[in-house]
């Protein structure tokens, strides 16, 4: 076994981006790490990272004996879990990272039962807008929207999200109902501003079989789900969230749905984590618990049919009297 102390000082460093960092998890100091790492490059006869004083990268040789790395070491934490009975109790700290109203919404009951359920796990749960990097901070698993950014990770979908245009029956009175995409533009939107890129997040629109992207004249951009929620529902204009946000206040009638045939196509929810195979089984507790729960995950509204237009002006006649 002490002949594969090297390799688990390079796959933490390679996690975890710095000697120091990787030297605290292992319970050892940096320098006993580096010399380590020295060593095991001197028996392959390659660099496996590129050195600052700072961090340590990968090179191209790194990367791919940390695939093969993470693969042995996977095979023996399974050996040791089975071993120890720690598959039918998961035990240790399930660190979580899922954005902000996603997280509050839905996460946040579905961790309830997860705890109830494994009563030797303690929840590190983080709330965040700003997509991190999840090997570097030492999470288990993050919950993201869309596409993965980094290619290396494994991601497993269990929900969708659709987003809706909603505003409220006061704005819609006082400025009209679109009853196209062209239309908006004229309309006072309510713009998310993206943490991470400071930038506000387009609508994203289906129309005429496409996909488009659409930047409106902005009357409000936040950087926080709830309140744009509430800031269309006080009439400053018309908002694009996804559904499970706007649930509440469309069902009492605060917000109205607009242009629901332009709804973008769902995007997939999914469980984040750095491999597929290293995954403790606190965290395959968590995963089998989002499939369980997966068919009663608050869902989209049906598409209904276009609201009313409302206009701000009576029409009038050619002999200048107002039409009824």
């Amino acid at each position: 076994m002490r002949s594969l102390q090297p390799l688990l000082a390079f796959a933490e460093t390679a996690k975890r981006g710095n000697f120091a960092a990787a030297s605290r998890d292992l319970g050892c100091t940096p320098s006993t790490l580096a010399k380590a790492v020295a060593r095991l490059e001197r028996q392959l006869g390659v660099r496996l990272f590129h050195r600052t004083t700072r961090q340590v990268t990968l090179t191209d040789d790194g990367r791919r004996m940390f695939g093969r790395c993470q693969r042995v070491l996977a095979e023996l934490e399974q050996l040791q879990e089975e071993a120890a009975g720690a598959r039918t109790a998961p035990a240790g700290t399930l660190r979580i990272d899922m954005p902000v109203a996603f997280g509050r919404i839905v996460m946040l009951p579905l961790l309830a039962r997860f705890a109830e359920q494994h009563p030797k796990v303690a929840i590190d749960a983080r709330f965040s807008d700003v997509y991190i990097d999840i090997v570097k901070e030492g999470v288990d698993v993050a919950i993201r929207t869309g596409a993965l950014r980094d290619s290396t990770l494994v991601a497993r979908p269990f929900a969708s999200q659709t987003l809706l245009l909603c505003a409220a029956p006061s704005y819609l009175e006082r400025a009209g109902t679109p009853a196209t995409v062209a239309e908006l533009s004229r309309h006072a939107a309510i713009l998310f501003r993206a943490p991470t890129t400071g930038k506000d997040r387009a609508l994203q629109l289906r129309n005429n079989g496409r996909d488009v992207t659409l930047l409106p004249p902005s009357r409000i951009s936040v950087d926080d789900g709830d309140a744009m929620v509430r800031a269309a529902a006080l009439g400053l204009g018309i908002s694009q969230q996804p559904h499970y946000m706007a649930a509440d206040a469309l069902a009492s009638g605060e917000l109205v749905e607009v242009l629901p045939e332009t709804r973008p196509s769902p995007m997939p929810i999914a469980a984040v984590m750095p491999s597929a195979r290293l995954i403790p089984s606190r965290v395959r507790a968590l995963l089998d618990l989002l499939a369980e729960r997966a068919p009663t995950l608050p869902l989209a509204p049906p598409v209904v049919q276009r609201a009313r237009r409302l206009r701000t002006t009576p029409r009038v006649r050619a002999d200048g009297k107002a039409r009824t």
